[in-house]
């Protein structure tokens, strides 16, 4: 059980961030006739440096496997399954638990067809998923349409002069039945119908990126800050270094440092030594995350239900320990085989290995902590951002050896290990089951289930703290506390911050935005009883509806681009909408359009859109929202604002993730100024 649990930290531990849209793959499909009655359907890609295409049939529960699909064929049929052809690399994919295949540099597929007679048609697209070290593309599809007769000579028929049939072949080609067609509707672009707009609105999808540089857009959008990063991980530092695991081992190894070198210089030195490979290791842990595994796919397994349950289990499993239900360590071998080889070893390596010991046996105080750390910098958007924040967590944990060597006289005013240190064990055990409830509340809202609506989940929050509180009051008690029944001054201060913060929470149950607790409860729109009415909701959840509504009323229009998991969109909705002056604005003088990106609905019929010459298919409500917020306005990322007229034109630059009030106060009243003079 321990090694299993280990092995799923150690998967958890590796979440990271999402890039920038990108086109690495080049795809090309044309039709070769064999012999006579069959043919084939050859797509060949070339592939950017570093990028890799996944090969067929992976298996459920692993990367996007190409497949071929159909949306429309007559006078053919497909044989067989989708061929790879070319040089497959396969290895094993720690992040899947499974063997994966795919091809780097060039990648061919090919599907054979059998020719029935006379003219024929198919019409579909391949699908595929492509990934490099740090960003993986979404399911991407590469259409392609042919037609002709079939005969016995061999010939080649690219996509281009495949569309351009003959009128005899055409017509001939008309008379066929056509089975297996699903409809599909052509958005935006130039040359692009509009057959799912309202009529007349047409202009309302043009790309209107140039007027938002004009008012002062930018092509970035802010990502939570190195600094901020580097902080949260030196704070998880310090925590860290409070537990069990951690503080007995400070004494004694500056202890030895000192003592086993009778030159004063070399024993600090070799305690500096000790700190900064504690550094190097924790920061090449977190560079490793972003080198081995693929950080697009890492951030959307972020947001997904399985790992939202499976993260929150393993939280809860780590609470249970910390609570002393039972004790979670690390194969005793390992560490021994470390610290014997240190024994072996002099001068550099034989400290590094000792810092590497630390580093396994703290594991069970760490491990949680390392975890979360990563989860929460996993939305950055920023490539170094677990390098960095485990940059903030080594420097925290080899302060104090650091330190303590340079004034050895500090050690005598150390506190000694005891109760206090189980004290914050078990806290950090009430604050895991808290975050938890967070990581189960993301599965909740992603199938709907309902289970964890927003009083449910504050409940049981207020139930955690409370007991917390009670606890650090010593009116409960766990194995591996003391009899002590005194209580000191700190630790009574602890409780009065979780009784308080329990309190706090109170008036959540009734509908109180709870400005504090935004990033982490649930959306307002699943509380079930609610007495406050200083609230925002969008009147429109379609962006042409909502287009059509603000024509007739003459008025502007401020579109919200989110998704259910965005904990940003959550912030922003608890923290700044609910100003007075900020829902006077959005209610009464905008008409609001809330687009979620992750909306799974599937389409009435698959959309087909144009997007950087090539032709995608849009296959759920969300995917037409997320082309919406990229071909438009030029931007991929949530919470993204930005405010037009109801002809679909910007009023001012666009807003993303600032809980500044004032300055959200005066994006609204530019953009209602700007609207105002042109009119």
């Amino acid at each position: 059980m321990k090694k299993g649990i280990f092995l799923i930290v150690m998967l958890l531990l590796a979440v990271v961030v999402q890039g920038q849209i990108q086109e690495p793959v080049k795809f090309k499909s044309e039709l070769k006739t064999l012999v006579a009655g069959e043919a084939e359907v050859v797509f060949t890609g070339t592939i950017d440096k570093g990028w890799h295409v996944y090969s067929t049939d992976l298996g459920d529960g692993g990367p996007i496997s190409a497949t071929f699909n159909v949306e429309s064929i007559s006078g053919a049929e497909v044989m067989g399954k989708l061929k790879p052809v070319g040089k497959e690399i396969a290895s094993y994919d720690k992040l899947f638990e499974m063997n994966v295949r795919y091809f780097a540099n060039t990648v061919q597929f090919v599907q054979k067809l059998k020719l029935t007679g006379g003219a024929y048609q198919v019409e579909g697209y391949l699908e595929y998923g492509a990934c490099n070290d740090e960003n993986c593309l979404p399911p991407t599809q590469v259409p392609f349409k042919f037609a002709g007769k079939a005969e016995g000579v061999a010939k080649t028929t690219d996509t281009k002069a495949a569309a351009d049939v003959k009128a005899t072949e055409a017509d001939a080609k008309a008379d066929e039945p056509v089975a297996d067609t699903a409809p599909s509707t052509v958005i935006g672009g130039a040359d692009a119908s509009t057959d799912i707009n309202i009529s007349g609105a047409s202009d309302l999808w043009k790309p209107v990126i140039p007027e938002l540089k004009v008012l002062g857009e930018t092509t970035s959008q802010e990502d939570m800050s190195w600094l901020y990063i580097f902080v949260t991980g030196f704070i998880g530092g310090l925590l860290a270094l409070f537990t069990p695991c951690v503080w007995p081992i400070i004494p004694m190894t500056v202890s030895f440092f000192l003592k086993r070198s009778k030159d004063k210089k070399k024993g600090v030195r070799d305690a500096w030594t000790y700190g900064a490979s504690i550094v190097v290791i924790y920061v090449a842990l977190g560079v490793a995350i972003t080198l081995l595994f693929r950080p697009n796919a890492l951030n959307a397994l972020s947001t997904n239900a399985v790992f939202n349950i499976l993260f929150c289990l393993m939280l809860v499993v780590f609470a249970a320990s910390f609570f002393g239900a039972f004790e979670i360590t690390l194969p005793s071998k390992w560490s021994n085989a470390v610290d014997s080889k240190a024994e072996m070893t002099s001068g550099l390596l034989s400290i590094f290995l000792m810092a590497f010991t630390l580093s396994l046996v703290s594991f069970s105080c760490t491990g949680p902590i390392i975890g979360f750390l990563l989860v929460q910098v996993s939305t950055t958007g920023n490539v170094v951002a677990p390098a960095i924040g485990m940059l903030g967590f080594a420097i925290a944990l080899a302060l104090p050896f650091t330190l303590f060597a340079l004034f050895p006289s500090w050690l005598k005013s150390m506190p000694k290990s005891g109760g206090w240190m189980n004290i914050i064990k078990v806290t950090l055990g009430f604050l895991e089951l808290a975050f938890a409830l967070k990581f189960l509340s993301v599965a909740d809202l992603a199938y709907g289930w309902r289970i964890l609506d927003r009083e449910t989940f504050l409940a049981l929050w207020i139930v955690l703290f409370a007991l917390l509180g009670f606890y650090l009051l010593g009116k409960i008690k766990f194995p591996h506390d003391d009899d002590d029944t005194k209580v000191s001054v700190p630790r009574f201060f602890m409780a009065l911050a979780s009784l308080a913060f329990a309190v706090y929470m109170v008036p959540g149950l009734w509908g109180a935005p709870l400005k504090a607790v935004s990033a982490f409860a649930p959306p307002m729109q699943t509380q079930d009883f609610n007495l406050y009415n200083n609230e925002v909701h969008a009147k429109f959840d379609d962006y042409d509806l909502g287009m059509e509504y603000a024509r007739q009323h003459g008025k502007p229009v401020m579109l919200d681009f989110t998704g259910y998991g965005c904990v940003n969109c959550r912030k922003m909705e608890l923290s700044v909408w609910t100003d007075p002056k900020v829902s006077d604005l959005i209610n009464n003088d905008y008409v609001l359009i809330t687009l979620y990106v992750d909306n799974k609905t599937p389409l009435s019929a698959p959309v087909k859109v144009m997007e950087n010459g090539t032709e995608r298919t849009l296959r759920t409500v969300g995917d037409k929202w997320s082309y919406l917020q990229r071909v438009k306005f030029g931007a991929n990322a949530q919470p993204f604002y930005v405010l037009i007229d109801n002809e679909g034109k910007p009023l001012n630059k666009s807003y993303s993730y600032n809980e500044d009030i004032s300055k959200y106060i005066e994006f609204l009243q530019t953009g209602l100024a700007n609207y105002k003079k042109g009119k």
